[in-house]
């Protein structure tokens, strides 16, 4: 969470007050209406629906592309488990790439991996970074596959000039209490696809024949769940939107700072970003030759008082560490489990994807922060400097 105040306090009272709670059945046009409005807005999509959680959105998305039972989904390695389990949801199966040192999904890998059960692609936006969409969207479109973009860590950044989301076939986004923007727990997700919309629209509420919107929609009615989101939630996001802007402009200065002065270090490199512009700048990535390397600058620099840390020991973001998926126990039931559902024999090992968990272990990552001074600013990049040239002495006299 990075801001939040009074402002959001009077929106849920507001919402409170008024008595209504629920989106539907008297709160049309209401909190939530205004909230989808203002986010396609944002995003530059035809359509949003405000869900309960970004893995809500996600599994949206891929109803709205019609994947299911006997279809494969290519994520990446690195990131949260939800990408992976919003595939098991629709019954379907993950199929894990490579990521590259962007530590987005590589697209080359990616191209390895298809094959004609594969129905969709989920590039990641880990950490605010745009994934090389370009590419990304390059091989989907050679061969005939959705994307459906995970901008869960990324609300609001961009592409060369496009929001995140709005690039691919769909995008998902989350509001839970980690993310740029957030009502505690809660997601939204995007397109300009009227069908992709409706198949959405229905399966994040059981209740959409009975709306007063059912008459409008253009696809037979199915048996969806509850991702609805409330009143109280999407007014707090109503506010925390018109935040989103200014809090990237805050974290994008700091990390634009830091890269300028750290530009010339030799111990390490920046790690590479596909859009400067458009990045994020939660974090600031750096790569080194070796892990040991990475390790020892990591650990000096944790002594002098600098937080830092690894993506490979981030323990949830990695896919060795997703039990429930390497064990290919993908349901409560063997009839709803995407791995019984198929005659095809997946194999899931902790090294299958080997390029991944190099690049994680030799990166070591400082966030950025909208509370600290330039004053503190710089010295944190004093301290990652004297990190770095220690190591870089310590070497030479080996």
């Amino acid at each position: 969470m990075y801001i939040i105040g009074d402002e959001e306090v009077d929106a849920v009272r507001r919402v409170i007050e008024s008595g209504q709670l629920f989106r539907y059945r008297g709160g049309e046009g209401g909190e939530t209406d205004l909230f989808e409005a203002a986010w396609s807005e944002k995003i530059g999509v035809k359509h949003a629906i405000a869900v309960t959680s970004g893995t809500a959105a996600l599994t949206c998305g891929l109803v709205g592309f019609g994947v299911g039972p006997g279809d494969e989904v290519i994520v990446p390695g690195y990131t949260f488990m939800a990408t992976a389990a919003a595939v098991l949801a629709v019954g379907a199966v993950p199929i894990i790439a490579e990521i590259d040192e962007s530590l987005g999904l590589d697209a080359a890998d990616v191209e390895k991996k298809i094959n004609p059960r594969t129905k969709a692609i989920i590039p990641v936006h880990m950490r605010g970074l745009p994934a090389n969409m370009d590419a990304i969207m390059a091989v989907a479109n050679k061969h005939g596959v959705k994307v459906l973009e995970d901008a869960c860590q990324a609300d609001g950044g961009s592409y060369k000039g496009k929001r995140l989301g709005s690039i691919g076939h769909a995008g998902g986004f989350s509001f839970n209490h980690f993310k740029i923007i957030t009502c505690g727990e809660g997601g939204a997700v995007v397109t300009d696809d009227e069908d992709t919309y409706y198949r959405a629209l229905v399966h994040h509420d059981s209740g959409s024949v009975f709306r007063d919107h059912a008459s409008a929609v253009r696809i037979p009615f199915f048996v969806g769940w509850n991702f609805r989101m409330n009143e109280i939630l999407a007014a707090i996001l109503r506010v925390q939107v018109t935040r989103l802007d200014g809090i990237l402009a805050k974290l994008r200065a700091e990390k634009r700072l830091m890269m300028e002065e750290l530009a010339n270090e030799t111990a390490f490199r920046l790690s590479p970003v596909n859009d400067i512009e458009g990045d994020c700048g939660v974090t600031l990535g750096m790569l080194f030759d070796t892990e040991a390397e990475a390790r020892g600058f990591g650990s000096r620099l944790e002594e002098l008082g600098v937080g830092c840390g690894s993506p490979y020991d981030s323990g949830i973001h990695v896919y060795w560490n997703w039990e429930p998926i390497m064990n290919q126990s993908g349901a409560h039931h063997p009839m709803r489990d995407a791995y019984k559902l198929t005659d095809v024999k997946y194999e899931y090992s902790t090294d299958m994807c080997p390029n991944t968990k190099n690049i994680l272990a030799r990166t070591i990552c400082i966030d950025t922060s909208l509370n600290r001074s330039k004053d503190d600013l710089m010295s944190v990049i004093r301290r990652v400097k004297k990190a770095a040239s220690s190591g870089a002495r310590a070497m030479a006299t080996a």
